[in-house]
């Protein structure tokens, strides 16, 4: 992959007890420079997640960033992304990069939550596309991929995980800033 090509990794941070989600979108190249940052914050609530990365994309207007990478499809409390309204509003491949070998969410979802909150989520996670696994090195992760071929989705992942490292640096970035974001508004919560 070559150098100069950008990815935009979205990550999450926080919790069910605060009721905060803070949401972090960072345009990374290939050679692992930091070309951008930007954050969201709101009260989570059933599709927050979703509506927080459409935010973002549309604040961040990097036409340049080739792909759009997601931290995983349940950001904090199964907040199951619609990876179909993310891909309308990215306008490009979207990956949701998952980072642990699982079964699936199906019955956590199920034992959870009941009713509307329940069938939302369900009703997002069941229209996820296939999960596919990929070798980067020594790792292995998981992603589901829309607008693109998953040998695509792949190559892209591969292209932005550095060797020894267990996720892509998009991702990592944006990680390590919705964390801090994140730890900084409870602190100014707590001295309110």
């Amino acid at each position: 992959m070559k150098a100069g090509v950008r990815a935009l990794g979205v990550a999450f941070s926080g919790d069910n007890a605060d009721a905060r989600l803070v949401t972090c979108a960072a345009v990374v190249r290939a050679d692992r420079v930091v070309d951008g940052l930007i954050l969201d914050a709101r009260q989570t609530a059933n599709g927050a997640a979703t509506a927080a990365v459409r935010a973002l994309l549309n604040q961040a207007d990097r036409p340049d960033a080739a792909h759009v990478l997601l931290a995983g499809v349940a950001p904090p409390w199964f907040d199951v992304l619609d990876l179909d309204a993310v891909h309308d509003a990215a306008g490009r491949p979207v990956v949701a990069v998952s980072f642990e070998a699982s079964t699936g969410l199906a019955d956590a979802l199920d034992r959870e939550f009941t009713g509307d909150a329940r069938t939302a989520r369900r009703s997002r996670y069941d229209t996820l596309p296939p999960r596919q696994r990929v070798e980067t090195g020594k790792t292995t992760l998981f992603f589901h991929a829309l607008g693109c071929s998953d040998d695509e989705a792949a190559r892209v992942v591969r292209g932005h995980t550095p060797a020894g490292q267990g996720r892509p640096e998009p991702l990592r970035v944006a990680r390590l800033c919705a964390r801090a974001a994140h730890a900084v508004d409870t602190v100014d919560a707590d001295n309110r």
